[in-house]
């Protein structure tokens, strides 16, 4: 059974197989190598400045003239000012900035991790490089700033990793842009299907990185019910292997959006180190921390997340608490420590055992799809 569904003609790729727009991983060798095997590559730009992201997109066109993506974050996914998401940890997130930040450097000290200078931390933590107006945080300005370069540079799809991208709609379909948001609930399905959005991407539980508190089999069938009939849904959430996109498809969703089988592969953005982390890692070796981002967040248990629960501490909402984890995860990077920085990671890597090429990697899912997929019936 070939693996085909109404997405590959809408995406004009030959697989409805999409990487993960995965921020530090997605880059354009691993985008344009997914694109290249047939599915849709996507940068993960999230923490590009408007330079670096035109730089991006454009080393991607030259490395591959098959359809890609590119995946960021949207305005009103961070929160100015002083409510704090979840938790209630202060009026004024920065009244705790300096405590929180003692904790830091009492924990870099505790275990033995080498100081970095503050501009390494927030490049670590995510904060961009404007070139003459130094590193910053996120804010409303700087996600404008990149829309308008996805414009610009007419990218051929576009996603939004959290938020509604209805505000640039209008002018992303002039250009003949493909739009897509990922969303962890039917209510916010229900959201984005008004803006007039050509996919969406229903990531449960299971997957790395930010996700949704309901779980992947339950979410992918709810979202189809709820708008399947307006547009389709890719499915996502911990879906590792070709029975796991099998899986999605036979749930309703019209392919799958896969980070964490795409992380063990060459041309991922992360340290040797963390592909490692991944390929030694099992089912149960995840934890949903708000130690890293400020948002719940799937990675592979490490130290930092678990010296938050011990002390009782409520992370800072975002961005704020990427001011406190900046310094452990630059350091914890430049030690390669696994037990520090091990990095995201969705439920699936316990099927993951070797790091191996991109192209590889798509092979398989697509044959162990076909499989599963041509097999159903016989089970019964």
């Amino acid at each position: 059974m070939a693996l085909k569904s109404p997405v590959c003609k809408i995406l004009g790729i030959e697989y409805p197989i999409l990487l993960a727009g995965m921020g530090g991983a997605s880059v354009p060798a691993l985008a344009a190598a997914v694109s290249n095997a047939g599915g849709l590559g996507v940068l993960g730009a999230a923490a590009c400045s408007p330079d670096q992201l035109r730089s991006w997109i454009r080393q991607t066109r030259e490395m591959t003239d098959m359809p890609f993506g590119v995946d960021t974050l949207l305005p009103a996914s961070v929160r100015r000012g002083s409510a704090p998401e979840s938790g209630g940890v202060a009026e004024n997130p920065l009244a705790l900035l300096g405590e929180y930040q003692e904790f830091t450097r009492e924990f870099m000290e505790r275990e033995h991790l080498p100081a970095v200078d503050a501009a390494t931390a927030m490049r670590a933590a995510g904060a961009p490089d404007m070139g003459k107006g130094g590193l910053q945080l996120f804010s409303r300005e700087f996600f404008e700033a990149q829309m308008e370069v996805i414009i610009e540079e007419k990218v051929p799809v576009y996603a939004a990793g959290l938020g509604n991208p209805e505000p640039w709609m209008e002018r992303l379909h002039a250009n003949g842009t493909k739009v897509m948001a990922v969303i962890g609930k039917v209510k916010h399905a229900l959201q984005v299907v008004e803006s007039g959005i050509d996919l969406i991407v229903a990531q449960g539980h299971d997957g790395g990185g930010h996700n949704s508190p309901v779980g992947t089999f339950s979410l992918i069938p709810q979202v189809v019910d709820a708008v399947g009939d307006r547009v389709p849904v890719i499915g996502a959430g911990g879906i590792a292997d070709g029975r796991g996109v099998a899986a999605a498809m036979m749930l309703g969703a019209q392919g799958a959006w896969i980070g964490s089988a795409f992380l063990a592969t060459d041309e991922a953005g992360i340290e040797q180190f963390q592909k490692e982390a991944i390929i030694e890692s099992g089912d149960a070796d995840t934890v949903v921390s708000r130690s890293l981002t400020g948002k719940p967040a799937r990675m592979i248990r490490n130290k930092w997340a678990d010296a938050w629960v011990a002390a009782g501490k409520e992370p800072l909402p975002m961005p704020y608490q990427s001011m406190v984890s900046g310094p452990v995860m630059a350091s914890g990077i430049k030690a390669a420590r696994k037990d520090i920085m091990p990095g995201f990671a969705g439920q699936g890597i316990g099927l993951i055992d070797a790091i191996r090429p991109a192209a590889v990697v798509m092979r398989d899912l697509i044959e162990g799809a076909e499989r599963a997929l041509a097999g159903a019936g016989t089970h019964f």
